[in-house]
């Protein structure tokens, strides 16, 4: 009688562990062929490698789905809102994946300012019902930490959030072009790590 007691109390505790580890947001499936919107900076663009070895270019191959480089250098999140609405009318994309922040951090621009963009692209993302999974990007400061405005946003609207691949990848010399850009070797781990994650919110 005690060891089934022992039994059941630890099958509630790894119940409980499992089904805390599938909370969170999920994404629709989004089927091959799919046109995908990777909508950014130079860290969408791919400065640092080329075209073909950019993060979007290399997650297509993988995917398999249309992935739509929508990428501008030295771009910031406000300036990225600005265009937002028109480029999702032209694409018509399944899912959208947004990075933007870094050069907002980079010219020291008024942190609610970037906050404010980042809100309206994804207010407007979710009034369009077009998924879409925000990559966090790294703070000026020791230490590559992710800003947590995009925490603090991803909890706000609900959606996936990626917040260590950045921090995680710019702090190895050898994935990176300069301080600030990866390589073509970096823009690979990029995409298998928005690959693997992307399957596991059900997307593929």
């Amino acid at each position: 009688m005690r060891q089934w007691r022992i039994w059941l109390v630890a099958s509630l505790i790894m119940l409980g562990l499992s089904l805390s580890g599938c909370g969170g947001p999920k994404l629709p499936a989004v089927p091959a062929g799919a046109v995908v919107l990777a909508f950014g900076d130079s860290l969408t663009y791919g400065t640092g490698a080329t075209a073909d070895t950019s993060y979007p270019a290399r997650l297509a191959a993988q995917t398999g789905w249309q992935i739509v480089n929508a990428g501008v250098p030295g771009e910031t999140a406000a300036q990225g809102a600005a265009r937002l609405a028109a480029t999702l009318d032209e694409v018509q994309p399944k899912l959208v994946l947004v990075c933007l922040g870094g050069n907002d951090f980079l010219q020291r621009l008024p942190v609610a300012q970037t906050q404010s963009a980042l809100r309206e692209m994804l207010a407007l993302l979710q009034a369009r019902q077009i998924p879409v999974l925000l990559i966090g990007v790294p703070k000026l400061g020791l230490g590559l930490d992710t800003h947590p405005l995009y925490a603090e946003l991803a909890k706000e609207y609900q959606v996936p959030l990626n917040d260590t691949l950045l921090e995680d990848l710019l702090a190895q010399a050898s994935l990176k072009s300069d301080t600030v850009h990866p390589n073509a070797a970096g823009y690979q781990r990029m995409a298998d790590e928005l690959a693997r994650q992307l399957q596991q919110l059900g997307a593929r």
